[in-house]
């Protein structure tokens, strides 16, 4: 009996899900919802009384790059990233993580970096929709059951890429952007996943909670690119032509 041959994590993915560059007020709206479910409604790290009109923005947002991931059956958002460039320096300009996570940085290892300005960035506000996060039939969602949705199991099997996706999405931008020394405040989770594809951030800071328990971080474009798995570099492929096309 002839057996099927496996589908490439990024044929899996481009199965059920496309990934933009957000530019038109629409896609940003998307990106803007997405937050809003996971950062006030769900986790609750902002209030939704600061969000009347059911979007999660804030003052980065105006000259960030964002990146929207759709899952094509049903036309959902699923996901979301945003690269915030450094455009100035830290004492006028500061990055979120410097603004609002300034006590938690290990200044003399950033310092020792030597980093021309031009050349940071941030990622940050990753998030992907509860639809996507749960298995079938685990709680309810805003659409109903997750079950009502009819997720195929082999469906389901690429949700657990989504996060992946958002941040190769965010690093292709990096990589275009010249962007390419990169910082994020991270949940333990991401390290974890990503190291699991071959990244490993550099840790250059303490715990602090922050929306949760988080820790800074910083990885150079051209690490991502050298060390991530061979599966994960035909989905990097097939992101970055979405993207820059």
């Amino acid at each position: 009996m002839d057996v099927a041959p496996k589908s490439s994590l990024a044929e899996s993915f481009s199965r059920y899900f496309k990934v933009d560059l957000a530019e038109s007020d629409a896609q940003k709206e998307y990106v803007f919802q997405v937050r809003y479910r996971v950062y006030c409604e769900e986790f609750k790290y902002e209030s939704v009384e600061r969000f009347a009109n059911r979007l999660e923005i804030d003052d980065y947002d105006e000259y960030s790059r964002h990146c929207l991931i759709t899952h094509l059956q049903t036309g959902m958002p699923a996901g979301c990233v945003r690269l915030v460039p450094a455009v100035g320096e830290r004492e006028n300009k500061p990055l979120p993580l410097e603004k609002y996570c300034g006590d938690s940085l290990d200044n003399k290892v950033i310092d020792n970096l030597k980093l021309q300005r031009n050349t940071v960035c941030e990622i940050s506000r990753l998030a992907v929709d509860g639809a996507f996060r749960r298995r079938t039939g685990e709680a309810l969602t805003r659409f109903g059951e997750v079950n009502g949705l009819q997720f195929s199991p082999q469906e389901q099997r690429t949700f657990s890429s989504i996060a992946v996706a958002c941040f190769f999405a965010a690093t292709v931008l990096t990589e275009v952007d010249g962007r390419t020394n990169v910082f994020a405040m991270m949940e333990p989770f991401l390290p974890r996943l990503m190291h699991r594809s071959g990244i490993d951030f550099q840790r250059v800071g303490k715990d602090i909670d922050y929306h949760g328990i988080r820790a800074p971080y910083f990885i150079t474009t051209q690490a991502v690119l050298e060390n991530m798995h061979p599966d994960l570099q035909e989905l990097y492929s097939w992101i970055k032509e979405n993207i820059v096309n």
